[in-house]
């Protein structure tokens, strides 16, 4: 096998709370992880949907529909928009969430650790959406454009209260890329929430966006990419026929950021174990200190599956750790207890014949 770099546990993982993610993922494995997330429990397990059930409590946003659309947690589905007449410049949105979930989490993470649970060296990993992904997602045609500076601003002063109160080198913070792969993939014949809404080429826009992100992560901070194509039911929005889209995506984003990646991380469809999706993985130019992650962990046919996928990429990409294709938290709570072993069993398989 190529060598290998351990395993990252992309973001959500099902479990009822912090400290039983923290423990869990701890336990079964150990110093494989260089970073450990909460496992986005609570409102944010099922990723941003509870983002409109928070913007929709600001003056001059409105949801549409007079029936709430049910979701589990108590979530409301409707989407937004704004009301008619107000200056979106105006709009003063409240605490999108996030920064509060870190600060409560990472104190359950520095007791754990106190504990000699968690080890030293171990950092606290934040998973957050991109703008792009909550406007794309709850609002549409011009209030788009609209809100785009304005949520950008909120889920930037998210980070900036996250690295006030965690100190950097405790802390790694990750982008959840994953509507920006839908528009990228257009002509895969996805629908119109897919669309950009900005002037110029929707490509460069999307790499400028991210960079500015990403730059927005002060050094000493770990920064991370999770690229995505999303995950309903375990069912991308889109199927990737090779890696050629995120390995040109990748690239364009390493080269615009004024800061380096911590690491990268690259979804795998569990039916892909042949060279051809891996391919043009060989063209993948990161920083020099940049991880790489591979999505090749599904628990449909867990280690020998796995390791299929680990030997079609390993031509491609001698140096790569492994990984879900996205959070853990979509796969049955059942199933929890054992991916996280397969992420173990492969990544102690891995290491010994490295």
């Amino acid at each position: 096998m190529s060598q290998p770099q351990g395993a990252l546990l992309v973001g959500s993982v099902n479990y009822p709370d912090a400290e039983t993610t923290f423990r869990t993922a701890a336990t079964v494995l150990g110093g494989h992880l260089k970073r450990i997330p909460d496992g986005e429990v609570g409102k944010r397990f099922h990723w941003i949907m509870f983002q409109p059930d928070v913007l929709g409590q600001a003056d001059g946003i409105e949801r549409i529909g007079d029936e709430r659309i049910p979701m589990p947690a108590g979530l409301d589905a409707r989407p937004l928009r704004l009301a008619e007449g107000v200056d979106a410049a105006s709009i003063e949105l409240p605490a999108l969430g996030y920064a509060d979930a870190a600060v409560e989490s990472y104190a359950e993470f520095v007791r754990l650790r106190a504990e000699g649970v968690i080890a030293e060296g171990v950092r606290f990993q934040v998973s957050l959406p991109t703008p792009l992904a909550v406007i794309s997602s709850f609002f549409f045609g011009d209030d788009r454009v609209a809100i785009d500076s304005v949520y950008t601003a909120a889920i930037l002063r998210e980070v900036e209260q996250i690295v006030a109160a965690i100190p950097s080198d405790d802390l790694a913070i990750q982008w959840d890329v994953a509507s920006e792969m839908g528009i990228i993939e257009r002509d895969a014949g996805y629908g119109a929430t897919m669309e950009a809404w900005w002037p110029g080429d929707p490509f460069d826009g999307l790499v400028e966006r991210l960079a500015t992100l990403i730059d927005a992560i002060p050094a000493g901070v770990e920064a991370g990419l999770h690229l995505c194509y999303g995950d309903v039911g375990e069912t991308h929005f889109v199927e990737p026929t090779d890696t050629a889209n995120l390995v040109r995506f990748a690239n364009a984003i390493t080269a615009a950021a004024h800061r380096e990646l911590t690491w990268v991380h690259l979804p795998v469809p569990i039916e892909r174990d042949d060279a051809a999706y891996f391919a043009p993985l060989a063209d993948l130019r990161l920083g020099e200190n940049t991880e790489l992650y591979l999505g090749v962990v599904h628990r449909q046919d867990g280690v020998a599956g796995t390791t299929r996928r680990i030997d079609a990429a390993k031509a491609f990409a001698p140096v790569f750790g492994i990984a879900t294709e996205c959070g853990i938290g979509r796969a049955p709570a059942d199933e929890t207890a054992g991916l996280l072993a397969i992420h173990a069993d492969v990544a102690s398989a891995w290491g010994e014949s490295a």
